[in-house]
């Protein structure tokens, strides 16, 4: 559901003007740095030191006179440098949100004596310092690589470390060829790398979508910086774990942080691949959550299904048109009155929803529905009653803080309040006791206000009146501006004009539980919220639950999924949400998506054809509209229904391979859909390529993000490549290239690469009825080779179990392996745990080999060592030739084939091996 702040343009006359009049201040004025006075180890084994400001200034506020260094190599590959006021407990992320190791107390700070350490060594990571002016580096060990450093030279001129109450500055010199990625959430015009001298702030915000470089619904101040030293790829990444506002600036040769208040608690991970980067950096904040296998087909959702008798038709006409639907949504209107936990007894009569979902639920499709945390103020509603019996609101002036959301009047629930998490779960059960449902869509929770403030119920009108737009703020309001808090003397970018940090959101000097202010925590609450619902969802039937959250924060992928928000039916849109796709999956939230053919206004016929083809291979895929917008669901025109189903025919089919990928990611934290670079660190090209991507290692899509074209000029690194959708075409480069590739409207290019084992299954219409059907293997050599290996991995569970694991006799793994070489081909598995695959009866009835040399079919076919006559088996041979859309680049190359055995009936849950000799034309 949207909220634009359509008032934040209106400052921006206002804003210029500010800005013209401010004082530009340089680092060096603002701070004149500090002097290392002494360092000790400390008994957990980390370093102790003590730093001391070496001179004071009052711009932003005075410093703080004593800094506590605290110097840890947590584990092999991180190391962790945290930096606070030596004599006072400053705000931290709290470690009961995201768990990890906590540093010494500060206590009495130890008197200065020469410090005989000068660097502080790990197994990959060596922390080094300088004692006056204190700077420090980290550096890479096994190439001696500096990955971070706050001393200033002549090629990256910034200021001294800054340390005040409100203002905390540090910076870094980088080379001039890093590539950097990650500093989100925004709309990233220009790629997934990160552009120099773009804006870069962050400080969650419900700032629609569409609104490019700026601070949008989540919070993630991490990047990953990739290297290449001497043809070698080196990626590491670099955490500042802090929840206020802050402005990043990336030059080229430098990044400046600046953030209005907190600690510096940096955390560095060594990498040096990109997936160990992210394997790395989520064992520190959580790995992302387990998803059910329905989560990953196909989703359908509007705001403006009036009434149960339309998302019945939706539902319907999906099944009329052959499109996959797996999940049917809906946004507030099923509510009364937009008030949370509440259904609308004229438009959605309990009976005859209970009757639907009954009917969907059968056919194993599920349901799910929007909550936003604004809590209508209203004597009569139950919800309301029971929060102010249980005083669960965040305050101001000891009152809870009022705020106008869809309902009216609002408060919000303070979520770091453990009775707030305790009420939010009893009410999440009495909800679902009304209405079974799958999931929840939390929305609106940066958090959200139509109105900035300090804020009254009129008196003697209605409000909101019910007319017109209903983000437009109808409370009797009054700018708060008399703190520090709510008017600090540092102000971020937000929103990308400047405004003021409590504008449409919570007054930043209101209270939280044991007296946090939403100054510092203002990031965290849909993280807060996350995790509420999160507990309160699994606590009610014991299954996996199921949550898409919009404002995220560092670690909210342990809990939800995401989807991009508010974007736009446009083509810029499409284009963006590859990358915002991307970053996320960096940020440890692979689960993600944007609202497919967008969200408003009306996406042309095209443009909804060409979103399908990308939308179909998002981890998260949802047709998400408007209100004010005309209907867009994909049967609404014939040739986006005929794209639909050959794009999400596609999908359902990969089901068993997103499966495999999103139990991948819940262990060790790999994206689902991830950049080029990951597989291919050492082909640079592809450092800054956001119109392609791939899902796990070796599936990559090229789609159409432009309009009237039909080819795509995809890049392909080194190797072979073949077509999903064609599995005789391929694609064959020695160094890597562009290719043309033809992309008429309904067509979208898929591509395997080789060495790969891809199981498949059939598809269907829900994805309970696709895991029904037979599996297949797809498995790629390089074109013409005489010699291959492949593998791949399959994962299966009973999908809603909360755990996502081996070992509870209800899962099964199995690691597939072929070779290829002496004129045999030869494949097998092994199988952890397979009584599970076993008891569903699951069979591989196809195998297809690509790229054998020569041009021959198979003979001699033995299944676990036994001989197979093709005639008693009903085993069916087939072989063709490939066809090169850009072909074996030396001279004289011999062809290669396609084989397939159908017919087949290997078991799933146990290990088999089976092998043929190549025919007379085809010698291996």
């Amino acid at each position: 559901m949207a909220s634009p702040k359509t008032a934040v343009s209106s400052l921006s006359l206002l804003v210029a003007l500010i800005i013209c009049f401010s004082p530009v201040h340089s680092s060096n004025t603002i701070g004149k740095g500090y002097r290392l006075i002494s360092v000790e180890e400390s008994p957990d084994g980390g370093f102790i030191g003590y730093l001391q400001v070496k001179q004071k200034t009052n711009i932003y506020g005075s410093d703080i006179t004593t800094l506590r260094l605290f110097v840890k190599h947590e584990t092999d590959n991180r190391l962790r440098v945290h930096i606070t006021d030596a004599k006072k407990q400053r705000w931290e992320v709290p470690y009961n949100l995201l768990p990890r190791e906590q540093p010494p107390p500060a206590g009495k700070v130890i008197g200065k004596y020469p410090t005989t350490v000068h660097e502080i060594s790990g197994s990959e990571l060596i922390f080094s310092f300088t004692k006056d002016p204190f700077t420090f580096a980290v550096k890479r060990r096994s190439n001696g690589q500096t990955l971070f450093n706050t001393s200033s030279d002549s090629t990256s001129p910034f200021g001294q470390m800054v340390f005040k109450d409100q203002y905390l500055e540090i910076s870094t010199s980088l080379p001039k060829d890093a590539s950097l990625y990650g500093l989100g959430e925004n709309s990233q015009a220009k790629g997934i790398k990160l552009v120099p001298n773009e804006p870069y702030t962050l400080y969650t915000e419900d700032v629609s979508a569409i609104n490019l470089n700026t601070d949008l619904y989540g919070s993630h101040p991490v990047y990953m910086d990739l290297r290449n030293v001497g043809g070698k790829p080196y990626a590491h990444a670099v955490l500042l774990l802090n929840s206020n506002g802050m402005d990043v600036f990336y030059r080229g040769t430098s990044l400046t942080y600046k953030v209005t208040g907190g600690v510096f608690d940096f955390y560095f991970v060594a990498g040096p691949s990109p997936l160990d980067v992210v394997d790395q950096y989520t064992s520190l904040i959580g790995r992302p959550a387990p998803m059910p296998y329905w989560s990953l087909g196909f989703h359908q959702c509007r705001w403006g299904y009036h009434n149960l008798s339309v998302v019945e038709d939706v539902v319907d006409s999906y099944k009329k048109a052959k499109i996959p639907l797996d999940v049917i949504w809906n946004d507030d209107d099923h509510m009364d009155a937009h008030k949370d936990f509440t259904l609308n007894n004229i438009s959605y009569p309990r009976a005859k929803l209970l009757k639907f979902l009954d009917r969907i639920h059968k056919m194993g499709m599920k349901y799910i529905v929007i909550n936003d945390p604004g809590i209508g103020v209203n004597a009569s509603y139950g919800v309301y009653q029971r929060a102010m019996a249980n005083d669960v609101f965040i305050k101001y002036e000891g009152k809870p803080f009022l705020a106008q959301v869809w309902p009216g009047p609002v408060y919000f629930p303070d979520f770091l309040n453990p009775k707030t998490v305790a009420w939010w779960g009893d009410e999440i059960r009495r909800f679902h006791e009304l209405v079974p449902i799958d999931g929840l869509w939390i929305d609106m929770n940066e958090v959200s206000n139509f109105c900035s403030g300090l804020c009254t119920i009129p008196k003697g009108k209605q409000c909101p009146s019910g007319e017109g737009p209903g983000w437009i703020c109808c409370l009797d309001c009054k700018n708060i501006t008399k703190t520090r808090w709510d008017d600090p003397p540092y102000k971020i970018n937000a929103t990308g004009v400047t405004a003021p940090v409590g504008f449409k959101t919570i007054a930043t000097s209101a209270l939280h539980y044991n007296g946090v202010r939403e100054y510092d925590a203002h990031s965290l609450y849909g993280f807060s919220e996350t995790i509420a619902t999160h507990k309160g969802l699994q606590s009610i039937e014991g299954k996996r639950p199921f949550i898409l959250s919009r404002s995220t924060f560092v670690g909210s992928g342990r809990y939800a999924a995401h989807w991009t928000g508010d974007n736009k039916g446009t083509w810029q849109s499409l284009r963006v949400s590859i990358s915002t796709m991307l970053n996320f999956g960096i940020f440890g939230v692979p689960m993600v998506g944007s609202d497919i053919c967008g969200f408003y206004p009306q996406p042309t016929e095209e443009l909804c054809n060409r979103w399908i083809e990308v939308g179909a291979f998002y981890p998260f895929s949802r047709d998400h509209a408007n209100y004010y917008s005309p209907r867009q669901e994909l049967y609404q025109w014939d040739t986006v229904a005929k794209s639909a189903r050959n794009a999400l025919g596609m999908r359902y089919k990969l089901l068993p391979y997103l499966y495999t990928l999103s139990y991948e990611a819940h262990m060790t934290g790999a994206p689902m859909a991830r950049p080029l670079f990951f597989s291919f660190p050492e082909y640079t090209k592809c450092y800054g390529l956001s119109t392609q991507f791939l899902l796990g290692t070796s599936l990559m899509i090229s789609p159409v993000l432009k309009k009237g074209r039909t080819q795509v000029k995809a890049l392909f690194p080194p190797g072979s490549w073949y077509h999903m959708f064609d599995m005789t075409q391929a694609v064959v480069t020695k160094t890597g290239k562009r290719v043309a590739l033809p992309a008429p409207l309904h067509f979208v290019n898929v591509h395997l690469y080789q060495n790969t084992i891809l199981p498949m299954q059939q598809g269907g219409l829900i994805s309970k009825e696709a895991r029904t059907t037979p599996f297949s293997l797809v498995i790629t050599f390089p074109a013409g080779a005489t010699e291959g290996y492949a593998t791949g991995k399959l994962y299966l569970d009973e999908d809603e179990l909360p755990e996502m694991k081996l070992g509870n006799g209800q899962s099964t793994y199995v690691d597939f392996y072929a070779s290829v070489g002496n004129g045999t081909v030869k494949m097998w598995s092994q199988v952890k745990e397979g009584k599970f695959a076993l008891s569903k009866g699951w069979v591989i009835e196809k195998v297809s080999v690509l790229g054998l040399k020569g041009a021959g079919s198979a003979s001699e076919i033995e299944i676990n060592g036994s001989p197979i006559s093709n005639e008693a088996k009903k085993i069916e041979v087939s072989s063709k030739e490939h066809t090169y859309v850009a072909g074996l680049e030396e001279e004289g190359e011999n062809k290669s084939v396609m084989v397939e055995v159908k017919g087949l009936e290997m078991m799933v849950g146990k290990d088999f091996n089976m092998s043929w000799k190549m025919g007379i034309n085809g010698a291996v």
